[in-house]
């Protein structure tokens, strides 16, 4: 072998990966860096950026303890991924389970229960536009049997789980049910782990005499904590970064009364509405270290219901 071949065959490797390692550089390390730098900035694309210190830290901090702006956000972020992670986790397990029942048809009824995540989130929230309309929706049209006063979804601001309107539906309980109506994907995940289950112990438990429930507390889902954790994790993460659906529910601006304006529309907003990118990105640094304090604190608990094969984390 030649010198040159030899040169060409050491540096191939990386002429294969040289797409990754720029797209790698180019979105997303000069971003995050450039981002941490812009947070001390105000910078509003058309001017040289300029040093403002701890600045927009300190208005992020003010509006959390206000409950404005940032803190009205950043609630409405907690409220919806604390609603739909838990709903969202119990529905798709309890689906798999029953996916998972050897009945005639099994097949067809898997693929209908999946094909609602496939649905682009366009045209699902349009179509849940629709669905919870306050006056001609279909929703409503049944809830009108219960409620003298139908739930105005994305057209009011109650919360469901709230002290002072229980069971009063607002704009954020809708994109919940919007994101329940997504949860094939979780679901699928779910329903393979169940088919990964040993079945001897199944078996083992039948001889013991225990009943369906029992089976499923003590053996499918010590089975599926490994997965539960997981998507929680991507729950919680998804919750967090969801804009789309968000963002045509409100007709981008998070109304009514900034009830629908989450984290990641306010973040939008501030950059390329106001221009105000070195607030902006304050505010997704800030969405970063609560994502990974999150995070660590739920690796600090699985260690006490998280299993794997046997053993505990």
């Amino acid at each position: 072998m030649s010198v040159r071949s030899g040169k060409l065959h050491r540096f191939a490797p990386w002429l294969f990966i040289s797409p990754w390692l720029l797209g790698l550089l180019g979105l997303f390390a000069y971003p995050f860096v450039a981002s941490l730098i812009w947070s001390f900035t105000e910078y509003d694309l058309l001017t040289a950026p300029r040093y403002v210190g701890t600045d927009n830290y300190q208005r992020v901090a003010d509006e959390i303890l206000r409950g404005e702006g940032f803190g009205k956000a950043l609630w409405n972020t907690f409220y919806y991924a604390a609603v739909s992670v838990p709903l969202s986790t119990i529905l798709a397990i309890l689906l798999a389970v029953m996916l998972n029942w050897k009945v005639r048809g099994q097949a067809v009824f898997r693929t209908l229960f999946y094909l609602p995540s496939m649905v682009p989130m366009v045209a699902s929230s349009i179509l849940w536009l629709w669905l919870l309309d306050p006056r001609d929706g279909m929703v409503n049209g049944v809830l009108a049997m219960f409620y003298d006063v139908p739930p105005l979804w994305f057209q009011g601001m109650q919360e469901a789980f709230s002290l002072e309107s229980p069971f009063q539906f607002g704009s954020k309980d809708g994109l919940t049910l919007m994101s329940l109506w997504g949860v094939g994907n979780f679901m699928l995940i779910y329903l393979a782990a169940i088919g990964d289950v040993d079945q001897s112990l199944y078996q083992a438990a039948d001889l013991e005499g225990a009943g369906i429930w029992q089976k499923f507390r003590h053996i499918t889902l010590p089975m599926l904590s490994p997965i539960i954790f997981f998507n929680i994790i991507l729950g919680i993460i998804q919750s967090v970064q969801a804009f789309t659906q968000i963002y045509i529910v409100s007709e981008g601006t998070g109304q009514p009364a900034e009830s629908s304006l989450l984290i990641s529309l306010q973040l939008f907003l501030s950059a390329f509405r106001d221009l105000e990118m070195g607030y902006a990105s304050a505010i997704a640094w800030v969405l970063f270290v609560i994502l990974a304090l999150a995070t660590w604190g739920l690796f600090r608990t699985s260690r006490n219901w998280v299993h794997y094969r046997g053993v505990r984390m």
